[in-house]
């Protein structure tokens, strides 16, 4: 038996093809899923150039569906359940997921929504807390039109912070101060007043000002880098009050956190904003559009 998947092939255009691979045969502590929506992610399209995922293997991280079989340990949820998860190989029709990184999707919120939070919401949601989010923090936060820039923004509005969201043109900062943002700048022109947390995802000479902007005993959380230009420091700016620069990577099982991000979802305290949806047959489409920044928020892939 086998199933379709999105594979890496880097003589593809795209580096990504639809192919058939085995049928996945579940662990002891995963369960079955049939899987509807997929949602890509930048640094899926990185992971297909880059070597990080080998030639043939299933691509994705970002995947929603319905449980086709419980896990055999009796972990985890029963058949029928609607479920969305992080889990390496997302982009196939049928997935063997832990149950550790899957949580149940709450009434009321459909699976193409779901899907948008594992990635970008759990980023989102890990860095805020790594940083020290509170009440009392002015948060910067660059990229704030993708998908982690806007979980990012409601969630730290959502604590109380003073939120300041960066984004590269006027277009791109629509609906941002709806989501939570007490200020929304193109490029970081304009903000003089030190920042507390930086949750960045442009890299490049964008990540440089930030530190620069970074207040004493702040951090910065480096979660992307789709600038793909240096970041380069000038002598002795890394000199002075104690101030953190942090690599960022989500580690571990994102069960609980999914949990929390889809209730806030359902209950409308979190929205989701899909820029990109279609069949995953269009995968070049919804790359090139992610590539060339024109999704606002998330791309959501319709699983065939």
């Amino acid at each position: 038996m086998s199933v379709r998947a999105l594979v890496v092939d880097p003589s593809a255009s795209t580096a990504v093809r639809l192919a058939d691979v085995p049928d996945p045969v579940p662990g002891p502590g995963q369960v079955l899923v049939d899987v509807s929506h997929a949602s890509l992610n930048y640094g899926d399209l990185n992971d297909a150039r880059s070597g990080r995922v080998p030639v043939g293997a299933v691509l994705g991280a970002d995947a929603a569906g319905v449980v086709v079989r419980a896990a055999a340990d009796g972990t985890g949820p029963v058949v029928g359940t609607r479920v969305v998860a992080l889990t390496s190989g997302a982009f196939a029709e049928r997935v063997a997921i832990d149950v550790g990184a899957l949580a149940e999707v709450p009434k009321g919120l459909d699976l193409a929504q779901a899907v948008a939070l594992p990635v970008a919401g759990v980023a989102a949601l890990r860095s805020l807390r790594a940083a020290g989010l509170g009440p009392d923090k002015r948060v910067l936060i660059t990229g704030a039109s993708g998908g982690v820039g806007r979980f990012a923004v409601q969630l730290a509005a959502r604590a109380g912070a003073h939120v300041i969201a960066s984004v590269g043109s006027a277009g791109r900062g629509d609906g941002l101060a709806e989501a939570g943002a007490d200020e929304v700048l193109i490029g970081l022109e304009g903000l003089q007043r030190p920042v507390d947390v930086v949750i960045d995802s442009v890299g490049g000479p964008q990540l440089v000002a930030a530190w620069n902007l970074l207040a004493p005993g702040g951090s910065v959380q480096s979660v992307g880098w789709t600038s793909g230009e240096p970041a380069v420091f000038p002598p002795y700016a890394t000199v002075g009050p104690a101030k953190s620069l942090a690599s960022f990577v989500i580690d571990g099982d994102a069960g609980e956190d999914l949990a929390v991000l889809t209730e806030l979802a359902a209950e409308g305290a979190v929205t989701i904003e899909i820029g990109w949806q279609g069949p995953w047959d269009r995968f070049a489409e919804a790359a090139e559009a992610l590539r060339g920044r024109r999704v606002s928020g998330k791309a959501v892939l319709e699983v065939a």
